[in-house]
């Protein structure tokens, strides 16, 4: 059976072909009861329109690349939705690719995306990213990094602060009285791990305590993947081990802080009472836990919806946002 056709369609609502384009891709410029005919009648045909002959008419593809590095981490995850709910304003859509932060698999996902002539790519970079770019430049494919400061001059960017965040977070250790704190930190490789650590270092030393003797950290990986809550339990039990047992853990996510509070609770030890516990981006199930998570909240999603924003902009300049982090604090560190 074939395909219905534009034709079909506009047969159906008794309207011009004319009429049909324009409310697939001007609705606002058709009378509502014409509209609501056209949909009635695209409903009733099951008519899909034509992707590659849209591209044919405006030049461009409605798909977007979204390149995390694991879509199954919530920080990502809500991220993408902010993405795709901007996405859908412009009427395109978001193709979704975790690169697992390596450089290999984003090179062959840009690739890819490259040869279906997206309309552009928003990415959370790896270390190589800028040397992969390349495989969408010749090809005229706008990028916006996500979630990674500036790091060209030709790039838009969204990011956080994440040495502020972390420094906010041991800061508030701090002034509960913690001399003894562990860190469990996801692989150097990533940016936010190194920015996370350096967060780490500055609030120890601007409270006047050496790192070196009242700090413990540990780059947590468990299953040849970082920052997941079975990483988090690996790097809190090495830690929870050592003697003297830190008296709080500071986690660079709140998956780490999952796996950290699991570990914490089958060593028979209490929250925050002989471990306080703050993890970092405040993913929605953190304040629904047993203990609810003190956590470093991130807008995820808005964070999505301004790279969007960016890579639709018609004038295609250059611009660099930073959302600043919020401290939350829950029963995890403060009790009852």
């Amino acid at each position: 059976m074939a395909r219905p056709s534009v034709r079909d369609v506009a047969e159906r609502a008794g309207v011009s072909v004319g009429t049909v384009s324009h409310a697939l891709n001007h609705p606002e410029r058709v009378a509502q009861p014409t509209l609501d005919r056209v949909r009635a009648a695209i409903d009733e045909l099951g008519f899909v329109r034509s992707e590659a002959a849209r591209r044919l008419r405006h030049g461009g593809s409605s798909l977007v690349g979204v390149l995390v590095h694991d879509i199954s981490n919530p920080f990502f995850t809500e991220a993408a939705r902010g993405i795709e709910d901007r996405l859908r304003e412009d009427g395109r859509i978001p193709m979704l690719g975790s690169t697992d932060s390596d450089p290999e698999r984003e090179r062959e996902l840009m690739t890819l995306l490259a040869g279906m002539d997206v309309h552009g790519v928003i990415v959370t970079p790896s270390a190589s990213t800028l040397d992969n770019l390349a495989v969408l430049a010749g090809r005229g494919i706008r990028v916006v990094l996500m979630d990674h400061p500036p790091i060209s001059a030709e790039l838009s960017t969204v990011s956080g602060d994440d040495v502020a965040g972390a420094r906010a977070a041991v800061a508030h250790l701090i002034e509960l009285g913690h001399r003894r704190i562990g860190f469990v930190n996801g692989p150097l490789t990533v940016r936010q791990a190194v920015d996370r650590r350096d967060g780490v270092i500055a609030a120890l030393t601007e409270a006047g305590l050496d790192p070196e003797g009242a700090l413990t950290e540990i780059e947590a990986v468990s299953g040849g993947q970082g920052f997941t809550a079975d990483a988090g339990a690996v790097g809190a039990a090495a830690l929870l081990g050592g003697d003297p047992r830190p008296t709080a853990l500071f986690c660079a996510n709140d998956q780490l802080a999952i796996g950290a509070m699991r570990e914490i609770r089958r060593r028979g030890l209490s929250i925050p009472g002989d471990v306080a516990l703050v993890g970092y981006d405040d993913v929605s199930v953190a304040s629904e836990l047993i203990t609810p998570l003190t956590s470093v909240r991130q807008p995820m999603r808005e964070m999505g919806a301004a790279a969007a924003d960016l890579l639709l902009s018609a004038d295609g300049a250059v611009r660099h946002i930073v959302f600043p982090p919020e401290l939350v604090v829950r029963e995890s560190t403060a009790g009852k």
